[in-house]
């Protein structure tokens, strides 16, 4: 279980400490599980029925069992808003409150398989929140597994989500200035040894993601939707549906992929303009403050992967305004579901998609963060 340079194709053992190549270029696994259903453990009702498909292999007697809170299995819902049916993938009602639970149980179990007893992370929220509760969960296990954890964090993010990450028993973190001064911060503490546990560069996060595209296959009566309209700022959750509907593809169990959606706020859209200049990567950008903080990425290392992704399904990438996106939002919780800004701005593309998306096509949104989780704006 090799990880390879997408840039250069250099290979490094999948215990390395190193984040990235050293040639600047992000991982991928050299060769991942791929689904098979008559090993999904129908008795679990959490991301743990996808066991065989996840790069999870010790032994669970001597390990205790695969360190969970429940993440994953979250209800389809179906609703209509802008005139548009959707089904709504919960993604807030996962143990933290945000879609990050996915990978980071993937993650902090493999991690744990590893022996790796202290990592670091940088995150604006729900990322860092993720992690301080897994790192938690494992102290919890036993003190010989337990995985120690510092979220840095940037000064001005939501005072929520920062409380949050406290709760949990977390070292934080705060570092004054822009979001990529506080991945500076982060990638020099890792430099000293710390393992750095970014959702954003680790592979092995995507491979719990990819677990979104599992359940909605088997809650659609095991088929694919027609369309995923999701949220993008480093566009993790995108790469992982993308990769797992993808898997179900190589099994002979869907016809096609849906089409995938990437959604950006207007403020900060690098992957957006990218798309409409016809380019194959995402090129810096100057950022501009948005209320969609959790999708507020200037530079996506991921961005050729998610460019090339949203163009070989057919779908598109769109950017909306702040204030559609607190329409979008104040819509939503008018029928029961209350989320935060990020998550938001899928909703807020719909009237944008009236036209690509057909009355009678079946379109998933991963509602991806509880609004409790933002300062009511």
């Amino acid at each position: 279980m090799n990880l390879h340079c997408l840039s250069c194709k250099r290979t490094y053992p999948h215990d390395t400490h190193q984040w990235r190549c050293e040639c600047g270029g992000v991982f991928d696994l050299e060769v991942a599980p791929g689904f098979a259903q008559d090993e999904i453990e129908t008795s679990d009702f959490s991301l743990w029925r996808y066991r065989a498909m996840l790069p999870v292999k010790y032994d669970d007697a001597a390990s205790g069992g695969v360190i969970s809170l429940g993440e994953g299995l979250t209800p389809l819902v179906e609703t209509q808003v802008y005139d548009t049916k959707i089904h709504c993938k919960l993604e807030f009602l996962n143990p933290t409150g945000s879609f990050k639970d996915r990978g980071t149980a993937v993650l902090i179990n493999v991690l744990r398989g590893l022996g790796v007893k202290r990592v670091v992370e940088d995150s604006s929220g729900n990322a860092g929140a993720s992690l301080a509760a897994y790192a938690a969960r494992s102290a919890y296990y036993a003190a010989r597994s337990g995985i120690e954890a510092e979220i840095y964090v940037p000064a001005y993010a939501s005072p929520n989500k920062l409380a949050q990450i406290s709760a949990y028993g977390t070292k934080l973190v705060k570092v004054e200035g822009t979001r990529e001064r506080t991945a500076e911060a982060v990638q020099e503490a890792a430099a000293q040894g710390a393992y750095y546990a970014s959702h954003n560069y680790n592979p092995f996060t995507l491979e719990g993601l990819k677990t979104i595209a599992y359940e909605i296959w088997e809650q659609l009566g095991q088929r694919a939707p027609d369309n995923v309209v999701l949220p993008v700022g480093q566009g993790n959750l995108l790469l992982g549906a993308y990769r797992g509907f993808n898997d179900l593809l190589a099994a002979g169990l869907i016809e096609k992929p849906p089409r995938l959606f990437a959604i950006q706020a207007a403020p900060c859209a690098p992957l957006y303009e990218a798309y409409q200049r016809g380019l194959d990567d995402a090129f810096p950008i100057e950022k501009n403050e948005t209320i969609a903080e959790g999708i507020s990425s200037a530079r996506p290392v991921r961005g050729r992967q998610i460019l090339a992704a949203v163009r070989e399904t057919g779908g598109a990438a769109l950017a909306v305004s702040d204030e559609a996106t607190l329409r979008a939002r104040d819509q939503l919780a008018r029928r029961g579901l209350y989320i935060e800004p990020t998550s938001a701005v899928a909703i807020a593309a719909l009237p944008q998609l009236r036209g690509p998306i057909g009355p009678e096509e079946i379109t998933v949104i991963p509602l991806t963060g509880s609004g409790l989780k933002s300062q009511l704006t």
